[in-house]
């Protein structure tokens, strides 16, 4: 396949952000007794608390937020649309109710940002698509009602892996999303802006949806918390669908407590949503703070192998802190095994339909996938409704047993990723070659696989087909300065559990007060147009 000079240049762009804010500042007056300047480093959490206490109005956390986003947007390149004048709007009605002292709950006042395929209504949601470029959808996905509702400001829409089909982020009409410790490195997919706008402090937090690990990833690698809840804890209505069977939608940020917070706010049955269900509201920042000496620890073998001998080092020091603030590792932990099948869950449906309609209208590598979808290869095997079917009841199959696995332990820890992150043009090149992965022809023949062993996502993806609760949080970093994460996950609705876990870590650690260094006067490492490979440099 060919990469033409418009595509590379799609790939290497800057978004319409960055276009539409060029030359523009917002120098906003504040009251003497708040800094603006230090507004955008306060955790949602202390966000919270000062709305509350009426110490700062939400119209100020939004104009310091834009200023923030003016500022560093162009050289991290996370957000695609910001949603200023909407949102300076809902903070004058919220700045009322708070003066009122009405306060609609813990979010009041906040703004969040929402990963750009998320649905919001006369605003365009892309799927960081030229296919979807133009796409103004008429109604709010129900989350984006549900966090409106309970006082968030929406403050923009964040880049992604086109369509959610991959796990470094790069893959976008608007360009890649560039990591806040290293800008020439990958944030992690799909949720790349979601990751990199909160490591970079351009929100107070953020939803992603993960389908493979497109929450847990980015976080890994930007250094912050992100949660994949329970399959049909928060409703997915709305969201552009990547793989419908595994997708979930969780909250990403800066620490565990603002996590916690979040997830509150987003839970609640959604009898439209198919994949929703019926739950009991938990308070979870109260959950988050129960005592964890009596939780026994599992480490299942196989997600330990062929790990980076750096982030090997880092999960066995965060295991020894663990050890010494639980009952300590108590199993190997071996899990429900999940063999996926032809047409698990498979987007083919949803997408043969855009194609029908618009086109072949994809980034390269994404675009490469469904041609091979659309036109196989000669003697290559076509997935049928029987294979669909057989798939999705193993599926369902492995999402009842997996909790009998939790026996002899009550969590399971794991190193995130067992790759550290590559650099942008390193990982451009995998996927535009279309030889090995991230993004590229992994060992099952497709363009992406999330099970392959080399994927970023090998170690994440499981626990999308388990569908139970898992959080990624920081544990150290690699000698490139690059965060490490770990994962933590419970059998289904152990949300509680599984925060409170990573809040005990986070409590015996700094890992996560640790921040990225960035200006506005950083250079932008270029994007490297490289050749494609020949037959024989393929070999």
């Amino acid at each position: 396949m060919k990469m033409t000079r418009r595509d590379f240049g799609l790939l290497a762009g800057t978004t319409l952000l960055a276009e539409a804010l060029r030359g523009k500042t917002y120098a906003f007056a504040q009251p003497p007794d708040v800094d603006p300047a230090s507004l955008p480093f306060l955790s949602l959490t202390e966000a919270s608390e000062k709305i509350h206490s009426k110490s700062v109005t939400s119209t100020q956390l939004v104009k310091a937020t834009l200023d923030r986003i003016n500022e560093l947007n162009p050289k991290v390149n996370c957000y695609v649309t910001v949603m200023a004048k909407q949102a300076l709007a809902q903070a004058e009605q919220l700045d009322a109710e708070q003066k009122a002292g009405k306060f609609r709950g813990p979010l009041h006042g906040i703004p969040i940002a929402l990963k750009d395929n998320i649905d919001t209504a006369g605003v365009r949601t892309t799927a960081a698509s030229p296919m979807f470029k133009d796409r103004i959808p008429t109604e709010d996905a129900d989350i984006v009602r549900r966090l409106k509702e309970s006082g968030a400001i929406i403050i923009g829409k964040l880049n992604l892996h086109e369509f959610a089909l991959g796990c470094t982020g790069d893959i976008s009409y608007f360009g890649p999303t560039r990591n806040p410790w290293n800008l020439a490195y990958v944030t992690g997919g799909s949720s790349a802006g979601s990751g990199a706008s909160m490591a970079s402090s351009m929100g107070y937090g953020a939803l992603g949806t993960d389908t493979g690990g497109s929450i847990r990833v980015p976080s890994s690698w930007c250094g912050i918390v992100g949660l994949k809840p329970t399959t049909g804890l928060v409703s997915i209505r709305g969201i552009i669908p990547c793989v419908a069977d595994l997708d979930h939608c969780g909250p990403m940020a800066r620490t565990v407590e603002d996590v916690a917070m979040m997830l509150g706010q987003m839970t609640g049955y959604d009898q439209l949503d198919i994949f929703s269900v019926e739950s009991t509201p938990q308070d979870y920042v109260k959950q988050m703070k129960q005592p964890v000496k009596s939780f026994r620890l599992g480490t299942p073998a196989s997600f330990y192998d062929h790990v980076d001998p750096e982030i090997d080092a880092a999960i066995k020091q965060a295991l020894e802190v663990l050890t010494g603030l639980t009952a300590g590792v108590t199993s190997s932990a071996p899990l429900w095994e999940y063999q996926p099948g032809s047409g698990a869950g498979d987007s083919e449906f949803y997408h043969h339909d855009l194609i029908e309609k618009y086109g072949l209208n994809y980034m390269p590598p994404i675009r490469q996938r469904f041609e091979k979808m659309e036109n196989p290869a000669p003697g290559v095997k076509v997935a049928t409704a029987a294979d669909a079917a057989r798939a999705h009841q193993t599926l369902l199959t492995t999402r009842r047993m997996i909790d009998s696995s939790f026996k002899d332990f009550d969590l399971v820890v794991v190193p995130t990723t067992r790759q550290k992150a590559p650099k942008i043009n390193d990982s451009l090149a995998r996927e535009m070659a279309g030889i090995g992965t991230p993004g590229g022809e992994g060992k099952s023949g497709k363009v992406y696989d999330w099970f392959d062993g080399s994927s970023g996502c090998s170690n994440t993806s499981p626990f999308d087909a388990y569908g139970v609760p898992a959080i990624s949080l920081p544990c150290g970093f690699t000698s490139e300065g690059m965060p490490i994460g770990m994962m933590i996950a419970g059998p289904h609705f152990s949300e509680g559990k599984v925060l409170a876990l990573a809040y005990a870590y986070q409590q015996a650690t700094e890992w996560h007060k640790k921040r990225p260094t960035l200006s506005a006067s950083m250079a932008v490492p270029p994007v490297v147009e490289t050749k494609q490979p020949s037959a024989d440099e393929k070999k």
